[in-house]
């Protein structure tokens, strides 16, 4: 086909989206990297053309033509990258979907899937790259960056789940005090009988929250699990992807997908990644960034950080006499639960250390339960 011939067919495509939608706005300028796949160029192109026909201008980076899409011509998968970089870099593009990409330190990404449940949209913070060293503090800052890409998918008041992983409830005392100091956070409720902010497996399939709060570990695991569970794990069917990366202060738009993506999880990809550019990820990002920190998000990391400086020490604490443990103190992280039992112990209470069907527990008998909260209340146990 000539290039005049690939022309008119672009244009006569755009007409048909402009008829149908009402509006003849620049389509947004996705690249995508069609070559290191684990199901070929040929794949990737499909994904490229489903996404041109949906309002995606696609800059295919490969080998392979099709009148609905630009092809920019490379050797090979690092030559790939390198012109994909380029061109995001020259502003040639608005975004880019690639099978990997290095990132810097507190930049990671937000994935979407298809909750198996109900067919139901979850924002998983995150998948991969690294928010921050510190486990804590990097489930911390994943929180904001999944409300940040949900925002600017057009969910204006989304709501946040936190994996039942360690670290959970330690984020969350986090989380409730950037709330108290005016951040605008919206609780999910896990399905679970006994409710909270902290989600089960359960709430995985089901999608109970918009944003699910996780390490990037254990939110790659998900995100390849849920993308596969259909397929047997070779070929990545359902949901967008790993997502755009995010961070303070970062402002290109790369989507990371993975080597066993199929078709449709690229053209999803490729839609996703249009869905941040019409919704102004970056702006959106400066604002939530600048609300956290008003609500003291700087201090409550510093804070958290000066705390885990003592997390080493061992301090010799002898246990009050034995009484019948009848109460009980949940939402206290595993790693803590013996600390938390030697703090009681210090104050005269006795107590021992326990795992229900929703967590860790610190127990002790009824007359000592209204005390040993506040203690554990004060010294940051709980929230």
């Amino acid at each position: 086909m000539s290039e005049l011939e690939k022309s008119i067919a672009k244009t006569f495509l755009q007409m048909a989206e402009g008829l149908e939608s009402g509006s003849f706005a620049s389509r947004p300028k996705i690249a995508l990297t069609g070559m290191g796949s684990e199901h070929g160029e040929a794949n990737a192109m499909a994904a490229a053309v489903a996404a041109a026909k949906q309002g995606v201008d696609v800059y295919y980076i490969g080998s392979l033509e099709d009148p609905l899409v630009h092809t920019v011509h490379v050797a090979n998968d690092d030559e790939g990258h390198k012109k994909m970089e380029e061109m995001v870099e020259k502003g040639e593009v608005d975004g880019a979907v690639t099978m990997h990409f290095p990132f810097p330190i507190g930049v990671s990404t937000v994935g979407r899937v298809v909750c198996p449940a109900n067919g139901r949209e979850m924002y998983i913070a995150t998948t991969t790259g690294t928010s921050s060293a510190d486990r804590i503090e990097g489930m911390i800052k994943n929180a904001v960056y999944g409300i940040i890409t949900a925002k600017a998918a057009g969910l204006k008041e989304p709501t946040v789940g936190i994996l039942n992983v360690d670290g959970a409830r330690q984020t969350e005392i986090a989380l409730n005090q950037l709330i108290k100091g005016g951040y605008d956070m919206k609780w999910a409720t896990s399905s679970r009988a006994d409710g909270g902010a902290v989600m089960r497996g359960n709430d995985v399939l089901e999608g109970t929250p918009d944003i699910l709060v996780c390490d990037s570990l254990t939110g790659n695991v998900l995100i390849k699990m849920m993308s596969a569970y259909c397929t047997g794990g070779s070929f990545e069917a359902v949901g967008a992807g790993y997502g755009p990366g995010i961070g303070k202060g970062y402002e290109k738009l790369i989507h990371i997908i993975s080597r066993a993506s199929g078709a449709p999880l690229i053209t999803n990809a490729l839609l996703y990644a249009a869905q941040m550019v019409r919704g102004k990820v970056f702006q959106v990002a400066k604002a939530e960034f600048a609300a956290a920190e008003k609500a003291g998000l700087d201090a409550i990391l510093a804070a958290h950080k000066e705390a885990a400086k003592g997390t080493g020490t061992e301090e010799n604490v002898v246990a009050p006499p034995a009484e019948p443990c009848t109460a009980s103190i949940p939402g206290i992280e595993v790693m803590d639960l013996e600390d938390a039992a030697k703090a009681l112990w210090k104050a005269g209470i006795y107590a021992e250390t326990g795992m229900g069907c929703t967590g860790p527990l610190v127990m002790m008998s009824e007359a000592n339960h209204e005390k040993a909260l506040e203690i554990l209340k004060k010294a940051g146990y709980v929230g």
